[in-house]
């Protein structure tokens, strides 16, 4: 305790001086120099992304396929519109990029509203029930949902419909 008490005063007493030492080498702050902001030279672009020589997210088209159920459809209202909540079990594990996608270009009534969902869908075992579970959901204004009667939600085996 004798030996501690003033180690620990001395330790302190050095560690704040530093503050006042800006310049000195004693400065632990001063051990690497300060960080200077230099641009690349060609374009501005961050380093830490890696580059990709010909190839384009927004070129690639869309593989989605349509989960395979549709097990849940809410739509729970908010102001200014409405939320459609949608739950679907794939066929297999590991589906991503899940979302619902209008329907367009098939004959829909014009007081209806048709989405697929769908999702990206590797070739991964099956596996439970709980682990091929995904849910996506899109907003709807309170001016789209003047004119509709109803929403259809598609899947690869079933169709879910909720009315007013």
């Amino acid at each position: 305790m004798r030996k501690t008490l003033p180690l620990l005063l001395i330790a302190a007493l050095v560690l704040t001086s530093c503050g006042r030492i800006r310049d000195s080498r004693i400065n632990p702050f001063n051990w690497f120099g300060r960080a200077e902001a230099t641009e690349i030279e060609g374009t501005a672009r961050n380093p830490l992304i890696p580059r990709r020589r010909g190839f384009s997210i927004r070129d690639t088209e869309d593989n989605r396929t349509p989960i395979a159920q549709i097990t849940g459809l809410t739509v729970e209202r908010l102001p200014g519109g409405a939320i459609v909540q949608v739950t679907g079990v794939s066929a297999r594990q590991g589906a991503y990029n899940v979302a619902l996608e209008p329907v367009e270009g098939v004959e829909v009534p014009p007081d209806t509203r048709r989405y697929v969902l769908v999702a990206d869908q590797r070739v991964n075992p099956v596996g439970t029930t709980l682990s091929r579970t995904v849910t996506a959901a899109t907003k709807l204004t309170d001016q789209e949902l003047e004119e509709l009667r109803q929403i259809e939600v598609v899947g690869g085996q079933n169709v879910l419909t909720t009315r007013r």
